[in-house]
């Protein structure tokens, strides 16, 4: 099980990401030493000097240093540690015994200077979903309390964090804080992200919608392509990108930019151009040009 080290916005704090699960939708915090008791890989980080507190959640580890070392440092032997434990079969944590975390939510910034993504340390939604006003909020009552702070201008929710993009009235120097309290408040007390219907009003709505479009064989292979090799990278700048048609004549190729993508100058162009770079290499001839749309 490779370990990816993927940075945060804190500088203290690093993620160490896996591909399988390490917990069964648990999100836990340790402290110190004798919080892991019922966690035998936990444990044994905190014999590492540097360590100051650890948190688990679904795919990763990410831990929280002192300030003796600096990651640059020591990050490559602590994802070795956590691999060569998981191989050996070492688990993370014991099924039994383990009380739930405190919310926590930290602030991610992204390619995107108007948007900023919030990541928490639960599952939030099971797919991607962006709201673009308050209007389109019925089912979700934290979008819908995200747009009632005057500068929220858009709300992406993925798996566990949401991307706020705002308007050009406020800076995120001065709001940040506040917003990252609100949804860590809000999340603390238990409030839904979505309406427990959402499910069957989204399923209801595509009973009505007409019938899906067949792709063609060149399409279905472009979706694949993005699915595996483009959306994991723009979710870890708190972004989605769908597929929206292939034009077989003009092998044009349109795609929708959600989240910290959509409206982003750099990531646009950046986000198109790797697109097509990627689709000529994969699809020798099949696409002439990528047309990115804001979503």
């Amino acid at each position: 099980m490779p370990i990816k080290i993927v940075k945060t916005n804190n500088p203290k704090i690093l993620k160490f990401e896996t591909e399988g699960f390490l917990t069964q939708h648990q999100s836990l915090e340790f402290n110190n030493i004798d919080d892991a008791a019922n966690a035998p890989l936990v444990g044994q980080l905190f014999h590492f000097p540097f360590v100051k507190k650890v948190y688990v959640s679904l795919n990763f580890i990410a831990i929280e240093r002192f300030d003796i070392v600096q990651w640059e440092d020591v990050e490559q032997d602590v994802a070795d540690h956590i691999e060569t434990a998981l191989k050996n079969g070492i688990a993370v944590v014991n099924p039994s015994n383990n009380k739930p975390a405190p919310v926590t939510v930290y602030a991610e910034s992204t390619p995107n200077p108007a948007v900023i993504k919030f990541v928490a340390n639960k599952k939030l939604v099971d797919a991607t979903i962006e709201f673009k006003s308050i209007d389109e909020t019925a089912l979700s009552p934290l979008a819908s309390a995200l747009f009632h702070l005057p500068f929220v201008k858009s709300v992406f929710f993925d798996e566990n964090y949401v991307s706020i993009t705002k308007y050009d009235v406020a800076d995120w120097n001065e709001i940040t804080m506040e917003v990252r309290a609100f949804i860590r408040t809000y999340l603390a007390e238990g409030k839904p992200v979505l309406l427990e219907h959402f499910e069957e009003e989204v399923q209801d709505d595509k009973l009505d919608a007409p019938p899906p479009v067949v792709l063609d064989d060149i399409s279905e292979a472009i979706v694949n392509i993005l699915d595996e090799y483009i959306k994991p990278a723009v979710a870890g700048d708190g972004g989605n990108i769908q597929f929206s048609s292939y034009n077989s004549e003009t092998k044009e190729v349109q795609v929708i930019l959600q989240g910290a993508c959509s409206g982003c100058p750099s990531s646009t162009l950046t986000l198109k151009n790797g697109i097509e770079s990627l689709l000529h290499e994969m699809l020798d001839g099949k696409v002439s040009r990528v047309i990115a749309i804001n979503g």
